[in-house]
């Protein structure tokens, strides 16, 4: 049944190809925010959805941020803009050492972590970017439980087994494309072979096949982190706790998470097919999501502030119909959901919502 309705989106998706040159651009600039906010997101980072996409699309921060936020969402973006070139090197394998250069880009340099440990001592340790980790790893699942990676020793070899495994399983063309992501993202994660980045490394990774295969890239929305946790905690009780088994599972042993993987497939094409055949001047996107509006004055706020981004509120008032009060109202709830945002310096508007292609 999956197979089939990854067939029937696909066809669908390869039915509005070739994309017009504004269309793809639109779609390309909708999923550069999307998949940086959302990866990140999920991994800490406080940058807002507004935030994201004025600093990727112009360079500037707006509001308050943290140096650190900025920096690895930039970092984000850079390593995106390299996983896309090197996908449509369809002929080159992929190596550790692409994997390890990926890492650097995204942590852009060592840094040390200083820990407080019981009795008033302290310690700390550094983290190298783009190597293997050199300290045992883990993680304290959210039943409370401390579920362990591969040990830095075992890493090196695994990560070999991984790489040959994918190199190998590509060219035999006994998976497809979603299964390949799948199986490759479930072994990374639970290798985890550095000390920071796993997650995002893993989903880029992820990108980094759909595309060299000629699929959709997707993103994992972090407003449904935890279906992507527990759908990677349930294939673990399945696959079993030892690293070793983990890093080399089955198709077969990861069904629920290929299952997760491929209903999130199916829903991010069936997003971008609605994002690009879905028009008019009421029609508004939102990371991933369709937003409608109850209230035609809200979608008439909208419009005119697209079109006319120093537009005052008196003038918004006079254009819409109700009073400056009730403009204020409705502006007040789109600065508070993220849609719109105010641009400090010259006071015009900012939408982040984003209106039919």
């Amino acid at each position: 049944m999956s197979m089939d309705k990854i067939q029937d989106i696909m066809a669908r998706w390869t039915a509005l190809q070739p994309l017009s040159d504004r269309d793809r651009e639109m779609l390309s600039r909708r999923f550069t925010i999307d998949f940086n906010y959302n990866s990140n997101h999920i991994e800490g980072n406080t940058l807002t959805y507004g935030q994201t996409e004025i600093l990727l699309l112009f360079g500037k921060i707006i509001g308050e941020a943290e140096v650190k936020d900025v920096q690895e969402m930039t970092a984000s973006n850079l390593g995106l803009k390299m996983m896309t070139e090197e996908s449509r090197l369809k002929d080159v394998p992929m190596t550790q050492n692409f994997i390890r250069i990926f890492h650097k880009t995204l942590l852009r340099e060592d840094y040390t972590v200083y820990l407080n440990l019981p009795g008033g001592q302290s310690t700390s340790y550094v983290i190298h970017a783009g190597q293997y980790k050199t300290r045992p790893n883990s993680v304290i699942t959210r039943y409370g439980d401390r579920f362990e990676y591969a040990s830095p020793e075992e890493t090196p070899a695994l990560m070999t087994d991984l790489v040959d495994w994918y190199n190998e399983a590509e060219l035999s063309g006994k998976y497809t494309p979603i299964e390949l992501a799948a199986i490759f993202h479930y072994r990374y994660i639970r290798i985890h072979p550095f000390e920071d980045g796993n997650g995002r490394i893993a989903r880029l990774m992820v990108n980094y096949i759909l595309s060299r295969h000629g699929y959709p890239m997707i993103v994992v929305r972090s407003r449904k982190k935890n279906e992507y946790l527990e759908a990677l905690h349930k294939t673990d009780l399945t696959v079993g706790s030892e690293p070793s088994l983990g890093a080399h599972a089955s198709k077969r042993g990861i069904q629920q998470f290929l299952t997760y993987f491929t209903n999130l497939f199916i829903e991010e094409v069936t997003y971008n097919i609605r994002f690009l055949t879905e028009r008019g001047d009421n029609v508004w996107w939102f990371d991933g999501e369709r937003v409608n509006f109850r209230s035609d004055s809200t979608n008439k706020i909208l419009n005119l502030m697209f079109a006319i981004p120093d537009i005052t509120i008196q003038k918004l008032s006079d254009e819409v119909g109700i009073n400056v009060a009730a403009v204020n109202k409705q502006l007040k709830q789109l600065t508070t959901k993220g849609y719109v945002q105010r641009v400090d310096k010259d006071g015009t508007w900012r939408l982040i919502i984003t209106p039919s292609v």
